[in-house]
């Protein structure tokens, strides 16, 4: 089943009052299970193709369709639920709140979406189990390595139980030798839980685990090549 469905996507921006074209009639499809990368330079709109469907910016024209669910028309508010409820998110900078510790930084979505505190607790714990972050609950942020940050970043995406997870950069501020860490442990969830995973990325690790790769260049698709196996 599709999970997201582009259609003739087009974002403009205004900058120093000319029109920035990041994205040209951008036409993609994923499927339930994808461990996708969209791979380009810096503005070649990777970035702005996940912000897209992350519902976290809007179009300016064209349509995207997340887990059957149109967004062309929806209001912020709307586009702000959609994203709280289907859609979980990676980012390079982990994008963690420092103040909290791990389990409420892991807990908070849950928190927002009304989920009963007993289930909250229970679904925090077993997806820190399944990251690899056991009896690390009540250490904060700053008290872990870029590595474990970017643990409780995926968690965090997890807890919800979402049909689609978006990582833009995600192995950018880790070591190689992290970085696979990370994205063994990705695989590995995609593979157990069925998310579906898309990367925005130019680390050629990235590009070499992702089952399906998508470049973009100038705003518009270049390639899209399935690998094999």
């Amino acid at each position: 089943m599709s999970v997201v469905k582009a259609e003739n996507v087009v974002k403009d921006y205004g900058l120093n009052e000319q029109t920035v074209h990041a994205l040209r009639g951008v036409n993609l499809e994923f499927q339930g299970g994808e461990f996708a990368a969209i791979a380009g330079p810096s503005g070649s709109g990777k970035s702005t193709f996940l912000h897209l469907v992350g519902c976290i910016d809007t179009l300016t024209a064209g349509n995207i369709i997340i887990d059957g669910t149109s967004t062309a028309n929806m209001t912020r508010n709307q586009l702000a639920l959609l994203r709280r409820q289907s859609i979980g998110f990676i980012f390079q900078a982990y994008n963690l709140i420092p103040v909290l510790s791990v389990e409420e930084n892991v807990s908070f979505p849950l928190t927002l979406m009304g989920v009963d505190k007993k289930e909250i607790k229970e679904r925090t714990m077993q997806v820190l189990n399944e990251v690899g972050l056991d009896g690390m609950a009540k250490r904060r942020p700053k008290e872990m390595s870029g590595g474990q940050q970017q643990r409780v970043a995926i968690a965090r995406a997890l807890v919800k139980k979402p049909a689609l997870i978006l990582a833009d950069e995600p192995t950018a501020n880790l070591d190689s030798k992290i970085g696979r860490e990370i994205l063994e442990l990705m695989l590995k969830l995609n593979k157990s839980e069925k998310t579906t995973f898309i990367f925005s990325t130019h680390d050629q690790m990235v590009m070499d685990y992702a089952r399906r790769l998508i470049r973009i260049r100038d705003g518009q698709i270049e390639s899209d090549e399935v690998k094999g196996g």
